[in-house]
């Protein structure tokens, strides 16, 4: 319905009515023009004259049309429908094909005066009714906030769930019903009634361990209806495809509701994604046999690192590193006579030269094969040290020194060292330590690196560097501007009855110093060695010039094998500045990728491994619960009902006081002048008066 308003005051239209009668007046009766024709002539062409000029200065006025639109919005309904696999293990031959005709008629049903949306979840949440039902997931608080971000603001009426009440991924889904603020139709499936069953519940373990170490697993079993009975629990590992028993535990099932943990200690000897199986001996009558095995992934990472110790003669020092260096397991450490040793410096992550280079040996060539390299280094220097050298292949120390003369020199802490963190009790405890040996000179920063410790000497504090930690072009090197460490170690030893304080303090030093920095051109890495089956493989790749920058320009292949052999070619995609690749979902199993490139004439290869792992969660816990969807529906003021009565629900949505639609009233407005139409009427009283008194012979 429109109205018609004006945006002056009223008596505008009189004075336009006003004007289309004084026009008229002027040309029809007080002209001489006219007087001879009839009267009905004179008071034909008047009105229509009139009324031209009356509307065109109403209109002229810029009058408004204003239009009252109603819009009637259904109320929303949503049914949401778990698809994961625990909901399709309880059917029974037709049982599935009876309840998707039934929803499908309640959809239909509700369609006549609700908008229905319908949704499934389980790994995700997607419109439409998956009817395979094999998600491997159940995350119920995820379709419950995608409903409400959806929907916030719109005509939301109900939602309709139809669960088993289990999940096994997202927060508890009774809180996330509360925000949506309307009443939560349940359908309750599968069966309340507890089933004979032998379960691995949940299996606890560290996703990485490190070679040649030890441990732990622990393995949550319970049963059902099955007191009385004997079992076992065996660890296995997967090898190959082959099965090797590792340890097996055996067990009394004691109670009808038994849970139990049981602990493995195993041993990480291979690297590498190992797959690991838990399993327990099936009993007779079991609900399922497909929850009485769990594999895990654990990826063996081999972190061992390998340090060179070099020396110009023997020296207390040399054993007291070497013993140290050893209380960590992951190093593993050489000590040679620099005129015995013959072996390839690149086996290396760090090598020590004690007083190397010296008076009578120098290194350059073993210098240039760790710069070539990029191998990191460590100098202790002391009386054979040949300073000139040392000055020139480093640039961390400055040492104007000699080695005729030396000072006794003891550590004091740099407070603003930050190249890694040190203990609290460190200043204290280098305060008590024996002074070292250091040659009789001066010491001063060069720059490129961080001091740790300054010499005192005597009861002086000195900027004199005793030891310094730095990088020099993408090499860490440091140097210890003293000999006698020894001391430190057996004087922490008499103090403490063991050396682990020195040996914390030392460890930290070479663990700085021989980390691993990836010096590859070319990189491959994977979002994850261990990937579950539901998602995808991501793969990145970076390539580098000689100047050690970011290209991408020639192509990137990868090559991935499975077990059996099969293989799978993919080129990556390129991004901004480097390579990118979604392999997609692969099947379950072991793989190894073969990736490469040609750059420069040359071909580069990057190797590595990753397995798919299976989801079972959905098969440990098969037996419904009815109540969280009970809950649900009380606290939301919905009902709940089970999948042979959809009907029911269609009757309370439709009893519901609440589930109205929504009148939407909108105004409009818009301006009379525009209306095309009006220049019709316009025209055909211009054009009538004309043609009038052209048959007149008027002009």
């Amino acid at each position: 319905m429109e109205s018609l308003s004006f945006q002056f005051p009223f008596w505008y239209i009189v004075l336009c009515i006003l004007l289309g009668l004084l026009v008229t007046a002027l040309l029809y009766f007080k002209g001489s023009q006219f007087q001879d024709k009839p009267v009905w002539v004179i008071w034909t062409l008047g009105t229509l004259r009139f009324l031209s000029v009356t509307l065109v200065s109403i209109f002229l006025l810029s009058p408004l049309l204003r239009s009252l639109e109603l819009d009637t919005q259904k109320p929303i309904l949503v049914i949401a429908q778990d698809v994961s696999e625990s909901v399709r293990s309880v059917w029974q031959d037709g049982g599935k094909a009876a309840y998707l005709e039934q929803l499908g008629e309640l959809e239909r049903t509700l369609s006549d005066d609700y908008t229905v949306e319908t949704l499934s979840f389980g790994n995700r949440v997607r419109p439409g009714i998956d009817t395979s039902f094999s998600d491997k997931v159940t995350n119920t608080s995820e379709v419950l906030s995608q409903i409400y971000d959806t929907y916030a603001g719109a005509n939301l009426g109900g939602v309709i769930l139809s669960s088993d009440g289990l999940f096994n991924e997202g927060t508890n889904p009774l809180y996330t019903a509360d925000d949506l603020g309307v009443p939560v139709f349940t359908i309750a499936l599968g069966d309340t009634t507890p089933q004979k069953d032998l379960v691995i519940k949940r299996v606890f373990n560290n996703r990485i361990a490190y070679l040649d170490d030890k441990f732990t697993v622990e393995v949550d079993v319970a049963a059902r209806n099955i007191e009385g009975r004997n079992s076992s629990l065996v660890a296995s590992r997967i090898e190959n495809g082959n099965i090797v028993r590792l340890e097996e535990i055996p067990f009394l099932i004691e109670g009808d509701d038994y849970f139990k943990t049981f602990s493995f200690v195993l041993d990480a000897d291979q690297p590498g994604v190992q797959r690991y199986q838990f399993r327990v001996q099936p009993q007779e009558g079991e609900l399922s046999y497909a929850n009485n095995t769990k594999d895990v992934f654990i990826d063996v990472l081999d972190a061992r690192q390998n340090i060179l110790i070099l020396s110009a003669n023997p020296h207390p020092d040399l054993t007291a590193m070497r013993q140290s260096i050893r209380t960590n397991k992951n190093y593993e450490v050489d000590v040679f006579d620099v005129g015995d040793w013959s072996g390839e410096l690149r086996d290396y992550d760090l090598v020590i030269f004690h007083q190397l280079p010296s008076r009578s040996i120098p290194v350059n060539g073993i210098l240039d094969e760790l710069d070539k390299n990029r191998i990191p280094r460590f100098y202790v220097l002391g009386l054979e040290s040949n300073y000139n050298q040392i000055n020139a292949m480093q640039a961390l120390l400055s040492a104007n020194a000699t080695p005729r003369n030396s000072n006794e020199v003891q550590g004091r802490v740099n407070s603003a060292f930050n190249l890694f963190n040190l203990n609290e009790d460190l200043p204290k405890s280098m305060a008590a330590y024996p002074p070292l040996t250091a040659a009789f000179g001066e010491f001063l920063d060069a720059g490129n690196g961080q001091v740790l410790l300054y010499q005192k000497i005597r009861k002086i504090d000195t900027q004199f560097p005793l030891l310094m930690l730095g990088d020099e072009s993408g090499t860490k090197t440091g140097i210890l501007a003293a000999e006698g460490i020894w001391k430190w170690r057996l004087f922490d030893f008499l103090q403490n009855k063991s050396h682990d304080k020195f040996d914390a303090f030392f460890s930290k030093i070479i663990q700085y110093l021989s980390v691993k920095e990836d010096k590859r051109k070319f990189r491959v890495s994977i979002n994850n060695s261990i990937v579950k089956e539901n998602e995808p493989v991501f793969f990145d790749a970076e390539l580098y010039n000689n100047s050690y920058e970011l290209i991408n320009t020639p192509d990137v292949q990868i090559e991935i094998t499975d077990r059996d052999g099969n293989t799978f070619n993919y080129t990556f995609n390129k991004t901004e500045k480097a390579y990118r690749l979604d392999a997609g979902i692969l099947p379950v199993g072991d793989y190894q990728f073969d990736a490469q490139v040609n750059y420069n004439g040359e071909r580069l290869t990057f190797q590595g491994q990753f397995s798919v792992q299976p989801i079972q969660l959905e098969l440990y816990e098969t037996t419904a619960d009815h109540s969280s969807l009970q809950l649900i529906s009380d606290r939301s003021g919905g009902w709940m009902t089970d999948a042979y009565a959809l009907d029911a629900i269609a009757d309370s949505i439709q009893s519901e006081e609440t589930i109205k639609p929504v009148i939407y009233q909108t105004s409009r407005t818009r301006s009379a002048i525009n209306l095309r139409w009006l220049f019709l009427p316009l025209l055909l009283l211009l054009v009538a008066e004309w043609g009038l008194r052209r048959y007149l012979g008027a002009y």
